[in-house]
């Protein structure tokens, strides 16, 4: 039977994603929290889900391994893949922030700036609109870590809450963008399999409302 193949990324919206999928009717009936299967098929085997790393869904998605992709729009954005956004769906709402110690590391004050991030490309982009040339730092964990022992300027990172940023005495200079969780499809699936990919996200345009 042709099926369509989702990834989907790991971690803490994974949770809320399979919530959303069963309020569209989409069950996944051998998948539970503690298997360590990557692979699994729904009741009627016309979707095909894949677990994979969340940085990694936008290339899943882009190279045409996975049909459609659900992931953070901070990954979108880091990857800067060539695909289709198709639908916010409004889980994990975070922002893109500036921040670092006030007053050192005010980006008023200064002209030649480290900027460390999980997301380099991100933060390139930024400043680069602003007419900025920033050296970026690649840390993966954290990164709030950085201005504290003299390893940046400042950090680009996402915030929920900002609770983290407050706690190590680090203030935000700006936000950059609202993120989320969001729906992207492989362009060439959405040309030949584009019944059963509307499908899909009418019935979470549905499960949304």
């Amino acid at each position: 039977m042709d099926y369509i193949t989702l990834a989907l990324a790991k971690g803490r919206t994974a949770k809320d994603t399979f919530k959303l999928l069963e309020t569209a009717g989409i069950y996944f009936n051998d998948f539970h929290e503690k298997s360590r299967k990557l692979v699994f098929y729904n009741d009627d085997q016309s979707l095909k889900l894949i677990f994979v790393k969340a940085v990694d869904v936008p290339t899943y998605v882009e190279k045409g391994a996975a049909d459609i992709g659900i992931v953070g729009k901070d990954n979108i954005l880091e990857a800067q893949a060539d695909v289709y956004e198709m639908l916010d769906l409004k889980l994990g709402k975070c922002k893109f922030v500036v921040a670092g110690k006030y007053p050192e590391s005010d980006p008023e004050k200064k002209r030649n700036l480290t900027i460390a991030s999980k997301y380099p490309t991100i933060a390139k982009k930024h400043f680069e609109k602003k007419g900025t040339s920033i050296e970026t730092v690649k840390l993966n964990g954290a990164v709030e870590l950085a201005p504290l022992i003299g390893l940046s300027d400042m950090i680009v990172d996402i915030v929920e809450t900002g609770n983290t940023i407050d706690e190590n005495g680090l203030t935000i200079f700006e936000e950059i963008e609202s993120i989320s969780t969001r729906l992207i499809v492989n362009k060439a699936s959405f040309a030949t399999k584009s019944a059963s990919i509307n499908l899909f996200i009418n019935n979470l345009k549905s499960a949304l409302e």
